[in-house]
């Protein structure tokens, strides 16, 4: 009997001025950058995008299968000190199956997973941490990046047979600030 399980983590994105919509304009003279292609004494603007939610289908097999789905994270910023990027889950950092639960891995810093638990990385090695309901800064941008730049964070799920097929799901969201420092 083949048994399939799919894994949905649902992206939602903020940007620290969509939930402040407040004016912040360019360095003063004399503390932003030269020749930066950001014009004086203009607003400064964030966005944030993805490619949209990771859908990972797997096969389990006895001794358990590691699959991988990656979700592209594209923040624009003309903020002359660039950007920080957090991610955390929205409200719970297992994967759900109607009550089958799939946790979070308990490494706090890039390990291999143990079976049936999930994570993610930012540098697509074999080596993962588990989500937290805490924003953990996953990147940190010291420029402006008018022209966007693409972080690929990689969800791994190593999983055996012991857990019942079906779709698990959860929501991780990504926050990306200006830098201020």
């Amino acid at each position: 009997m083949k048994k399939t399980i799919v894994i949905v983590i649902t992206t939602i994105l903020m940007s620290i001025f969509s939930l402040y919509p407040t004016l912040c304009n360019a360095q003063p003279y004399g503390k932003g950058l030269y020749d930066s292609d950001i014009p004086y004494g203009s607003q400064t603007s964030l966005s944030i995008i993805t490619d949209g939610d990771v859908d990972i289908p797997i096969t389990p097999t006895n001794n358990g299968a590691l699959v991988t789905g990656i979700n592209l994270v594209t923040v624009t910023s003309s903020d002359v000190k660039g950007y920080k990027l957090y991610i955390r889950a929205l409200s719970d950092t297992n994967l759900n199956n109607y009550g089958a639960i799939l946790p979070a891995s308990s490494n706090g810093s890039p390990a291999p997973l143990s079976i049936n638990t999930w994570g993610y990385n930012t540098d697509s090695s074999t080596n993962y941490v588990g989500v937290t309901l805490s924003d953990v800064l996953i990147k940190s941008v010291s420029s402006p990046v008018k022209n966007g730049d693409v972080t690929s964070v990689r969800y791994g799920i190593y999983i055996d047979l012991s857990k019942p097929a079906g779709n698990y799901s959860t929501t991780v969201i990504y926050t990306a600030v200006p830098q201020t420092d």
